[in-house]
């Protein structure tokens, strides 16, 4: 069955770079190749056996938050982020830690566009006129971003340094998600091993598919080789995609048009030409080779069932 891509790439080795695909297009990061992914043969797989030193699976603790709050169902369903935001930041000027972590997801979804409005409406035009292969689907979805972030301009400043600053703000103030982002994006709060040790369990432990979509990008092969910290779901291309899967199956809008998957389509080129995939058929379909599928289903069945161990 033919791989449902826009473009000829591989999703596997892609999902890490998207974390920041946004202000990597806006200018904010440098553009750095992804790891070349031999399309003809399945990417290694690590071996997980349990470790002494590695973080425990526990049943999950009740969640601060719930999944599908009002708050956090408002980072999908408004048509009007910017409205979206003033409603954010007033809640965040009182202390919610969870409004400034979904204020940091509006500056991330909503970067490029407002980085220049004009040159994206121009590339957005561009797109549909060269009538390519799955050039619908790229277009409906940047037309979606810019329906939702069309009140956003250039003079909003969302920066690389201001996003930090915001989930930093977020993490210190209670958001386990924003904790976990800033550790995906290399600015954890603590350098320390046995600080990544208990980040990564606590977010084992919270079922809050925030938190595990944002620690996801960290659990690829970026953390190649940290299995004694990072846990035994990690270090490779499948590890990632399969938090993010179990990230869905928390309760994470992983829809055909939310922002997950429109996120790959606007700024990977990774877009289905399936309209009616959501993120875990689309991922099973064009990122993961037939050989990894039982790796895939195991690694969400470690993150999601508990294994039994006390502590």
């Amino acid at each position: 069955m033919p791989r449902k891509l826009l473009m000829p790439m591989m999703l596997v080795g892609l999902l890490g770079a998207l974390a920041w695909m946004p202000l990597r297009q806006a200018g904010w990061l440098p553009h750095a190749a992804p790891t070349a992914v031999d399309a003809g043969a399945a990417p290694a797989v690590r071996s997980f056996s349990p470790s002494s030193a590695t973080p425990v699976l526990r049943p999950a603790s009740v969640r601060a938050v719930p999944a599908l709050s009002p708050l956090r169902r408002g980072f999908e369903d408004s048509t009007d982020l910017f409205a979206y935001s003033r409603h954010l930041v007033a809640l965040a000027a009182a202390g919610d830690a969870d409004a400034m972590w979904l204020l940091s997801l509006v500056q991330d979804h909503c970067a490029g566009y407002a980085a220049d409005p004009a040159g994206y409406a121009q590339d957005t035009r561009v797109i549909a006129g060269l009538e390519l292969s799955g050039s619908t689907a790229m277009v409906a979805a940047r037309q979606r971003v810019q329906q939702r972030c069309g009140r956003f301009v250039p003079q909003d400043g969302f920066s690389l340094p201001t996003l930090i600053t915001q989930r930093t703000q977020a993490a210190r103030a209670g958001s386990l998600a924003a904790e976990a982002a800033l550790l995906a994006m290399d600015q954890p709060l603590q350098r320390d091993d046995d600080y990544r040790r208990d980040l990564v369990q606590r977010v084992l432990d919270s079922e809050d598919p925030f938190a595990y979509l944002a620690i996801a990008p960290v659990m690829g092969t970026i953390g190649s080789g940290q299995r004694d910290t990072l846990g035994e779901v990690s270090g490779s291309e499948l590890s990632e995609i399969a938090w993010r899967i179990a990230s869905c199956q928390l309760g994470m809008d992983c829809s055909p048009d939310g922002s997950m998957m429109t996120n790959y389509c606007v700024n990977g080129g990774i877009c289905s030409q399936d309209a009616s995939q959501d993120f875990t058929t689309f991922a099973r379909d064009a990122g993961v080779p037939r050989q990894g599928a039982d790796n895939v289903d195991d690694m969400v069945g470690t993150l999601l069932a508990p294994t039994g161990v006390d502590g």
